[in-house]
């Protein structure tokens, strides 16, 4: 019994201090994790990666773009002025005539034929005026032998017969016009369309049917319009000097030419409120084409040192159009603003921005006002793009 005792105090005191250990682990050791977590604060959320580019002073041009057609400088219709059978075709479809190159010959044997009868018929009438101022002659020379009345009636037929050979002149004059326009030229320089009539078939000059028809190119018009209300803009700088006209495809990617406004209409379609205009092209390219529709672009004035961001920096709102910036602590800051103007991808910004100002233009879906982000500077250059700058 004497030594069974030690042995149970030493399991008594083996079971307490096993018991306050364990409280000891079950109370304390959270309270300890807890204050530690306390003190390290709640987790940093990630940066959220944009595409970042500063805002620009710069001159920025503003245009009116709009919808046009192509027309010719001039535009003729070739037709016959005489009657008769087609002998000869003296052009190609398609081919560049220039003014007064032969395009269709008529038959001329008719119209010869009466230019020479008006000549022969000259000739008799010249014959008999020369007899008749022989007679005038000796009625003259017999004086008192011969009688007045002789001498009037012959004055008189050496005048009719002169009116009658200035009669023959003109008859001669119409006949030779006549046999010209046997043979049909180019009235200017163009490019001859598709032909209408094959030889060997009669023309008449009375018939609305054309030989063919004929369109200069160079230069060439583009008829366009531009809203009424910007016909203030158009007026002012077309005092200063021809604006400048840039045709385009009409899904606006590729260049055709570069113009100058030549004519402002004189009345606006009250139908639809715009102005017709007319631009001038020396189309040397034959990038343009009668009949062609264009997108165009008109510069109307130029703003200096106007504030510019990207187009993919404007975001809208039901409160109006905003912009994302960055600040120096690398966090996102909501800026309101007005544009007025925008073009190949850039916006003109009235109100809200600065240059120096970095705008966010790519990963806006995932940025709140505040958010931390990492930058990455945009750029035209593909490389630049995928090239991430942490800051």
């Amino acid at each position: 019994m004497k030594k069974s005792r030690p042995i149970l105090w030493i399991v008594i005191i083996a079971a307490v201090a096993g018991g306050g250990y364990y409280g000891w682990q079950r109370f304390s050791a959270p309270e300890a994790g807890k204050a530690q977590t306390a003190q390290k604060g709640p987790p940093r959320a990630p940066a959220v990666p944009v595409s970042i580019s500063p805002v620009q002073k710069a001159d920025f041009p503003v245009y009116l773009t709009g919808l046009g057609t192509v027309q010719g400088f001039n535009t003729v219709q070739v037709r016959t002025r005489v009657d008769g059978q087609i002998d000869k075709i003296a052009f190609t479809e398609g081919q560049i005539v220039n003014q007064g190159d032969l395009l269709v010959e008529i038959d001329p044997r008719p119209f010869q034929a009466a230019l020479d009868q008006a000549k022969a018929k000259k000739a008799q009438d010249e014959a008999n005026l020369a007899n008749a101022n022989l007679d005038l002659q000796r009625y003259t020379k017999l004086g008192e032998f011969a009688t007045r009345q002789q001498t009037d009636t012959q004055r008189s037929t050496v005048a009719q017969l002169t009116a009658q050979i200035a009669a023959d002149e003109a008859a001669i004059a119409n006949a030779q016009t006549q046999l010209d326009y046997t043979q049909v030229k180019a009235p200017i320089t163009g490019v001859a369309g598709l032909r209408q009539v094959d030889i060997g078939n009669i023309v008449n000059a009375s018939t609305q049917t054309g030989i063919v028809t004929i369109a200069q190119v160079e230069p060439i018009t583009v008829i366009f319009t531009a809203p009424e209300d910007q016909l203030p803009y158009v007026s002012e700088g077309q005092k200063a000097g021809a604006l400048k006209v840039i045709a385009f495809t009409t899904d606006g990617k590729k260049t055709l030419a570069e113009g100058k406004l030549a004519v402002i209409n004189n009345q606006v379609d009250t139908t639809s409120g715009t102005i017709r205009l007319k631009a001038v092209f020396d189309n040397k390219e034959h990038t343009l084409w009668p009949g062609q529709s264009v997108s165009t672009r008109l510069l109307v004035r130029t703003l200096k040192d106007a504030i510019v961001v990207p187009d993919d920096a404007v975001q809208h709102s039901t409160n109006g159009l905003y912009a994302y910036t960055v600040g120096a602590d690398n966090k996102a800051e909501v800026r309101k603003i007005k544009v007025s103007y925008s073009i190949d991808g850039r916006s003109v910004v009235d109100e809200g921005l600065s240059p120096g100002q970095q705008v966010i233009t790519g990963g806006q879906y995932k940025v709140q006002p505040g958010s931390l982000v990492s930058t990455a500077v945009a750029s035209s250059d593909p490389v630049q793009k995928n090239k991430v700058q942490q800051e």
